[in-house]
């Protein structure tokens, strides 16, 4: 890893460390590259579920758009998410953990473009999604 990325890494954890949002959900990072973000977050009954005691569409929204919009700054771009698409494949029940992977596909001057998936405890793929960013300046 260069030092520009750990650095870089570094300012991540921290700057998500502290976003409200990403606490309330207990979002955490597991892994973080140039172009690439996995978070986990769990499924908790009450906390993270829609009436039939399954994972809310909204929080698993929440987790894909997290993951992308990570994988874009970890190249030292600051973004804000301009369109989000995301297609539910299956249900998600209540577990210790789902894992978003957001990847970075477009890395341009004005816009980035990602895609992040989620899975289940078990490896299945419970969502697909794909976003478009807009760049608002640099970190480092």
């Amino acid at each position: 890893m260069t030092e520009q990325l750990s650095l870089l890494k570094d300012h991540v954890t921290t700057l998500y460390s502290h976003n409200p949002f990403v606490t309330l959900l207990q979002m955490e990072i597991v892994e973080l590259e140039a172009g690439m973000a996995k978070l986990s977050m769990p499924v908790i009954d009450g906390k993270h579920t829609n009436f039939y005691n399954m994972a809310h569409g909204g929080a698993l929204a929440s987790l894909a758009d997290t993951a992308m919009g990570m994988a874009c700054v970890t190249t030292g771009k600051k973004v804000v998410t301009l369109d989000m698409n995301l297609n539910y494949i299956r249900s998600a029940e209540c577990q210790e953990a789902i894992i978003a992977v957001g990847t970075l596909i477009h890395n341009g001057s004005q816009t980035m473009v990602a895609e992040a998936d989620i899975f289940d405890g078990t490896h299945n793929l419970i969502v697909k999604a794909r976003g478009t960013f807009f760049v608002t300046g640099t970190f480092l």
